[in-house]
C-alpha cells in the first residue's frame, strides 16, 4: 500500500441514544473525507450524542484535528453533544499543543460519555 494511502478503518455503533465512530489506524488528508461522510451520514439522524472514538489512532494530523472541531461545531449549532475518547499519546499531544482539549467534550472512554 502506498505511503499516502494510510489504512484508516471506521467502526460505527449505535447505543442507547448515541452513535460512536471509532478510529483505527491513521487520520489525514488523504483519507480525512471518508470520517466527514461518516460524521454526516450520522449528523443526519440527528442522534443526541455522537461519541468520537480516538483510541484505535496511532497518528493524526492537523486535518483531523480540524475535522473533528467542525464536528464539535455543528453539535452545538443544532444543541446536540460531541465526545471524544482520548486517544494515545501521540494524538492526545495535538489536543494539548492546540488547547483544544479545553475546549472540546473529552472523557477517557465511551461509557464515560453516555454516564
Amino acid at each position: 500500500m502506498p505511503p499516502d494511502m494510510a489504512l484508516l478503518e471506521l467502526d460505527t455503533h449505535q447505543e442507547e441514544g448515541a452513535v460512536r465512530l471509532a478510529l483505527s489506524g491513521e487520520l489525514d488528508i488523504s483519507n480525512a473525507p471518508r470520517v466527514e461522510e461518516e460524521i454526516s451520514r450520522i449528523e443526519a439522524d440527528a442522534p443526541a450524542l455522537v461519541v468520537l472514538d480516538l483510541r484505535g489512532l496511532a497518528f493524526m494530523d492537523s486535518t483531523g484535528l480540524r475535522l473533528i472541531v467542525s464536528a464539535d461545531a455543528r453539535a452545538r449549532e443544532q444543541g446536540r453533544r460531541l465526545a471524544v475518547v482520548k486517544g494515545p499519546e501521540a494524538v492526545q499531544r495535538i489536543f494539548r499543543l492546540t488547547r483544544l482539549d479545553e475546549r472540546l467534550d473529552m472523557v477517557d472512554d465511551p461509557t464515560a460519555a453516555t454516564a
